[in-house]
């Protein structure tokens, strides 16, 4: 009988087993799901984590040499368009700058010195080729004294200023003596003065405009003292200055005060200056001076240097009467008073001014035009107006307009004011946090990717879409610099960048950057193609990241995996080694991470492969 009911309980708890083996296989399979996977968060976090992709781009070179780096091993393996270098004659090329279409505009107020881009039909579809002998530029702090003769054969500088002590030429190379009009003994020495009245040491000053910069030896030597300097100068019969400029490892872009306005926010910089810089401060009501009040932060400093400060010695070398120029630089101070500037130093050639911190403190004798734009960070393409930018409100005369700032490098990760107030669409001081975290997380991935990142070897960084700046402020470092590009058709931070202590421009990426070519060692861009990609062509993004970008330079881009495998097609016909990767938190995240390496190729070369006997170690 035993035998008769053995298969029954058997048959029982087989069943038995099953139902509890299927209810745990659901309730896993139920807590998989509501882990988030694919996400990046939770269960899935350790499971992606453990899948991640963790090998070294073994097969991209980012060492300086001057041989092409052998091509990766592709995940696919698309044809690629092929692009054909461009003519001799266009190797510095600056599409939105370029001499023959500026001389159709008018010289009013400097317009035909201003951004004039070409029709779609005249853009060019070639690789910028770099000259013959092209040579990776010296390491820094080396570049800021000495530039290879090849990478910018311009001599006319060395000539004009020769007495000035700008730029020297010696054999192979331009030396680079750190002086200047107003400063021929040198930019430290004229810094050191202008520490005297402002506080440059204590981190109290970090961001600084140099208008009309020459080879912006002033920004260079700024950078000694941890102040980046946003430098600018028109493309004029100077030739070069601005490619100088970045050649030695010194922000800079082309650009002139005319009709438009700067593309940058309002109160950006704690410093602004001008040595002999030749605008005409009282043209147009005054209408400069307003427009660098717009972009002084509240307390900064404005310091002038040359005419019409100390006329009385210089009137008869100026060929103008004492009359002329004394009324002049009346006019100048009537203008910086109706600006809420007080005076606080004139001393031989140079005379500097403190804005004050807000409206509270600031008694104009005359009533002025205040501004009535709506949107102060909608600046592309906008005319100036002859109008004063009215101060933020504040509680009482101790406050100070926009928010106090943190000195540097405490500035750098404390949360801005215009996060903490609220002024930021969608930030918080905890969604702030958020980015910081994970912008160095990234960055700190990058740099296992490629160690060189960091030091250098990428002295001259762009970030594409820059955010709130956590990129940058992930990378911050004295070996490098990094230009926070804010996309016109984005979210407006760059405020934010700059109350980090940190520099950048607003810009769209459909036109050429205000800048010549070869002039960044590393490109970023986080999400440029997605962004774009309803607005103009794959192609011509990158032709101009191509143009800018040195050769053997670094890009990385962060985007969905579509977008890239269309990017990586067009990138392998440009001369570009890439490889595709995963992102950090693993092969199940749909964005991904590509990381090319421009080819060493100069004007001439018909074949990829090319060497060169130059170095960067070279001594001068």
């Amino acid at each position: 009988m035993g035998s008769k009911n053995n298969p029954p309980r058997s048959r029982s708890s087989l069943s038995l087993i099953l139902v509890v083996g299927l209810c745990c296989f659901f309730y896993l399979l139920g807590a998989w799901q509501k882990s988030g996977f694919g996400k990046g968060d939770s269960i899935a976090m350790e499971i992606t984590k453990q899948a991640q992709c963790t090998d070294v781009v073994t097969d991209l070179d980012f060492k300086p040499h001057h041989n092409t780096v052998k091509i990766p091993e592709r995940l696919a393996d698309p044809k690629p368009v092929s692009f054909k270098p461009c003519d001799v004659k266009l190797k510095d090329y600056t599409p939105c700058q370029e001499q023959d279409r500026a001389m159709k505009f008018p010289r009013e107020n400097m317009i035909y010195r201003e951004r004039h881009c070409p029709p779609e039909n005249e853009k060019l579809r070639c690789l910028v080729p770099a000259p013959k002998g092209y040579m990776t530029p010296f390491p820094w702090p080396k570049s800021r004294d000495y530039v290879h003769y090849a990478n910018a054969p311009f001599k006319s500088l060395t000539v004009e200023k020769a007495g000035q002590n700008w730029v020297q030429f010696q054999g192979s190379v331009f030396k680079f003596p750190g002086g200047g009009t107003m400063f021929p003994q040198g930019a430290d020495a004229y810094i050191d003065e202008l520490a005297s009245v402002i506080p440059i040491k204590d981190g109290s000053v970090r961001t600084a405009l140099d208008t009309g910069c020459g080879v912006a030896s002033w920004g260079a030597y700024m950078l000694k003292r941890n102040v980046l300097t946003m430098s600018f100068a028109p493309r004029d019969n100077h030739e070069a200055q601005v490619q100088f400029a970045l050649e030695r490892g010194v922000p800079a872009i082309i650009a002139v005060l005319g009709s438009i306005l700067l593309p940058y926010p309002p109160r950006a910089f704690d410093m602004a200056q001008c040595s002999r810089c030749l605008i005409p401060w009282t043209a147009n009501e005054g209408t400069y001076l307003m427009e660098v009040d717009r972009v002084l932060r509240p307390g900064g400093y404005w310091v002038l240097s040359g005419p019409p400060i100390n006329w009385k010695t210089y009137y008869k070398t100026w060929n103008r009467t004492k009359a002329d120029l004394k009324a002049e630089q009346k006019r100048i101070e009537d203008i910086a008073e109706s600006l809420c500037w007080e005076k606080k130093y004139e001393k031989g050639d140079t005379a500097i001014f403190r804005k004050k911190i807000n409206d509270r403190s600031c008694d104009r004798s005359t009533p002025v035009n205040t501004c009535k734009r709506k949107d102060t960070d909608d600046v592309w393409y906008k005319e100036i107006e002859t109008c004063v930018t009215p101060f933020p409100k504040v509680s009482n005369e101790e406050e100070v307009a926009g928010g106090k700032l943190k000195k540097f490098p405490e500035r750098l990760f404390a949360v801005p004011p215009s996060v903490s107030k609220g002024l930021v669409s969608g930030v918080d001081a905890e969604t702030y946090q958020e980015d910081v975290k994970l912008w160095k997380k990234r960055v700190g991935r990058y740099r296992r990717i490629n160690s060189l990142i960091g030091s250098t070897r990428y002295r001259n960084v762009m970030d594409m879409n820059a955010g709130l700046g956590g990129f940058a402020a992930a990378l911050e470092s004295p070996k490098s610099w990094v230009m926070n590009v804010v996309p016109t058709i984005t979210k407006k931070t760059l405020s934010v960048v700059y109350e980090r202590g940190l520099i950048g421009i607003y810009h769209d990426w459909c036109e050429g950057f205000s800048t010549y070519p070869r002039t960044y060692d590393f490109i970023h861009a986080n999400g440029v193609f997605s962004m774009y990609q309803h607005s103009c062509k794959i192609e011509d993004i990158l032709l101009e990241m191509d143009r800018i970008l040195r050769p053997e330079g670094i890009v990385i881009i962060r985007d969905e995996v579509d977008v890239l495998n269309d990017v990586r097609k067009i990138a392998d016909g440009m001369r570009w080694d890439t490889k595709l990767m995963d992102h950090e938190d693993g092969p199940l995240v749909p964005e991904k991470i590509l990381y090319a390496v421009k080819q060493y190729w100069v004007a001439g070369d018909d074949a990829n492969n090319q060497s060169s006997s130059a170095d960067s170690s070279e001594e001068e």
